[in-house]
């Protein structure tokens, strides 16, 4: 059997939904929730359901984790026996060190061919980024020209959520610019935005509702008169909040690919259940 010329690279905050993981041979290395004395893989060891269940009544909270640089080696060396090279299309430096990991494993990998993309971004926002990667394969990319296309839409890439509380982030360390929040965090609905790859503050409301309408107001002004739109719904356990989002945000935004996606053990550690969130751009 002949190796592929390029194979794709995510880790497990991607998100991209499962037929398309498997319709371009998107390979992914999963995160690490450290919880009560347990390593877990994430979305291998323990699944979304299972996951914030079981955070509704621990007494410990868990941590998170980048897999080491070994364990990319790892990876990596097993993706190298089916494909020719690799491009690694990764959560956001500044929210994770799972880059550093990646860099000093495509070290060590001698002369094979590895790019490694910073998104600055997580979820469908690194979703969208590593698809377009596949999707410039599929049409004759090499592995730098398909890192090239995933850099292209870095810039045009929107990630807007809103969360229950700040909890999670600021005990996670992930909080950034959102910091000044804290003081009100108990009577505010924070809405939180990727900038540069960092979480800041976009907006502060009173209530749910309120963030949602936000939420989609930012998302009309930003796309009104762009082609080619692409959105998708986050959520962590707010199954049924996610379908109205993606209702609305469809109807003012006529995407024409989008998708809804259920946050994982490792990303939901830091936002915390009943976390929304849209993402979109302009191919």
């Amino acid at each position: 059997m002949s190796k592929a010329r390029v194979a794709v690279v995510v880790d497990s905050t991607a998100y991209i939904p499962p037929a398309l993981v498997t319709q371009y041979n998107i390979h992914v290395i999963p995160q690490i929730l450290n919880w009560e004395g347990s390593s877990l893989r994430d979305d291998v060891d323990i699944k979304p359901d299972a996951f914030y269940s079981r955070l509704a009544t621990a007494k410990e909270m868990p941590t998170t984790s980048q897999p080491s640089a070994g364990e990319f080696h790892e990876f990596f060396s097993k993706v190298a026996e089916t494909a020719e090279s690799i491009v690694a299309i990764l959560i956001s430096k500044s929210l994770s060190g799972t880059q550093a990991s990646a860099q000093a494993a495509a070290s060590m990998m001698e002369d094979y061919p590895i790019e490694i993309v910073d998104s600055q971004s997580a979820a469908m926002g690194l979703g969208y980024m590593a698809l377009a990667a596949a999707r410039a394969i599929e049409n004759g990319a090499d592995y730098k020209e398909a890192a090239e296309a995933a850099r292209a839409i870095v810039s045009n890439m929107r990630v807007l959520f809103v969360v229950d509380t700040l909890e999670f982030l600021h005990r996670g360390g992930r909080i950034g610019g959102a910091q000044r929040l804290i003081g009100s965090m108990l009577s505010i609905k924070p809405i939180l935005h990727l900038v540069d790859g960092k979480i800041e503050p976009l907006a502060s409301v009173r209530t749910k509702k309120k963030a949602i309408a936000h939420l989609l107001n930012v998302a009309q002004e930003e796309m009104a008169g762009k082609s080619g739109v692409k959105t998708a719904v986050i959520h962590a356990a707010a199954a049924a909040d996610a379908e109205k989002l993606h209702d609305q945000l469809g109807q003012i935004l006529n995407p024409e690919e989008t998708h809804i996606v259920e946050l994982s053990p490792v990303v939901g550690a830091h936002v915390g259940p009943k976390a929304l969130g849209v993402v979109y751009f302009a191919a």
